[in-house]
């Protein structure tokens, strides 16, 4: 393994995005989460208090992950991965599973509930990343060593996550994993085949309720006093904001209409209160971090740590996308949680942890030259 050595500081940008967007979901979950907490524990600062505490340690992990070289952590790609099966299995398959609104999801470590499918998002791109810069797919050659080891591990990992249920997650997982592969020289072709080849056989698992979802997501008006109450509130919640909202801390729908209004569906509240002006605020933020990230990897002089990151970068992006489709009514409501906004201890832990590691990345990037071209920049492709 090449020894590389630091070229840059951290890359500045994205650490004062970091902290923009940390203070910005403070302040949402402060104001959403009031109304829960007091009801929860009779205290209204229960929730940001909680997340204060989940950020404090997420950013010690998350300064070990910068310290830290990134081609060290491959060596524990293989054992992360086993760890993270190990403990999807755990949640689904023995009582120490904790369920939440018809899930397990969570499993109690030393008295602490952790969501093992937060750990595997890190986990699988880790993998990823070790396995495809080790046997690298040329021309669409050399590829049966690397996809038969990656596509048996995606469909375990894929199988538990959807098992416990979240489809959320799943689909974010899917989706990482499909983009790092689309980094290798695997003819387009394959991709488009394999959409059909393994698309249409989930749909005999789609379980009832999931079904339902859909139903609802097609005319949620409909069941807006069942199944569709959540997403029907988060469309009260946009259009009583208006362009500029009602006002931080003067949210209705947080007062019992809008079921999880400070975790997966804080994004709707931020539009009651702060207004158009506040989501396109938020949004310009998040594209920020994720685009200047996505710029800094590949600066990378490394091919491992273009792939690390731009699969860690790809997965807070995806992850992104969803939630915000699943609360504007884009996509059906499933549970996954706003990166750096929501609440929710084990999410903010783990991103923290990938925006270190990206960080840690920007330390090894090189700069090309001020007499170059655009003609005759170096390749820095993944």
């Amino acid at each position: 393994m090449a020894k590389l050595k630091p070229t840059q500081p951290i890359d500045f940008p994205i650490l004062f995005l970091t902290l923009a967007l940390i203070a910005f979901g403070l302040i949402m979950v402060l104001s959403a989460g009031a109304v829960s907490g007091f009801n929860a524990t009779q205290n209204t600062y229960f929730y940001v208090s909680q997340q204060m505490k989940w950020t404090l340690i997420g950013s010690l992990f998350a300064f070990v992950a910068i310290k830290i070289p990134y081609v060290v952590w491959r060596r524990f790609a293989g054992v992360g991965i086993l760890i993270s099966i190990g403990l999807l299995i755990a949640v689904i398959s023995s009582d120490s599973g904790i369920a939440a609104l018809g899930s397990a999801r969570w499993i109690k470590i030393m008295g602490v509930n952790v969501q093992p499918s937060e750990i595997t998002k890190l986990a699988l791109v880790l993998f990823y990343a070790h396995i495809l810069d080790r046997y690298p797919i040329k021309h669409g050659k050399n590829w049966g060593i690397p996809l038969g080891i990656l596509i048996p591990v995606s469909i375990i990992v894929l199988g538990l996550v959807y098992k416990q249920p979240d489809l959320g997650t799943t689909m974010v997982l899917a989706m990482t994993s499909a983009v790092m592969l689309f980094q290798t020289e695997i003819p387009t072709i394959w991709f488009i085949a394999a959409i059909p080849t393994f698309g249409f056989p989930l749909v005999y698992f789609i379980h009832g309720y999931q079904w339902k979802r859909i139903v609802v997501w097609l005319d949620p008006w409909k069941y807006a006093l069942d199944a569709g109450y959540q997403i029907t509130n988060a469309e009260i919640a946009f259009g009583s904001g208006g362009l500029f909202g009602v006002g931080l801390g003067r949210s209705l729908q947080k007062y019992g209409f809008l079921p999880e209004n400070h975790t997966d569906m804080i994004f709707a509240i931020v539009g009651e209160e702060l207004g158009l002006v506040g989501t396109v605020l938020l949004l310009l933020l998040l594209i920020s971090l994720y685009a200047r990230a996505y710029q800094v990897i590949r600066e990378c002089s490394d091919r491992f740590g273009r792939l690390l990151g731009f699969g860690l970068i790809s997965s807070l992006a995806i992850q992104t996308t969803v939630n915000l489709s699943v609360v504007t009514g884009v996509l059906p409501v499933t549970g996954i949680t706003l990166p750096l906004i929501s609440y929710g201890g084990s999410s903010l832990v783990i991103t923290l942890i990938e925006l270190g590691l990206i960080l840690n990345i920007s330390r090894y990037r090189h700069k090309a030259p001020s007499s170059l071209t655009a003609t005759n920049l170096p390749d820095i492709s993944v």
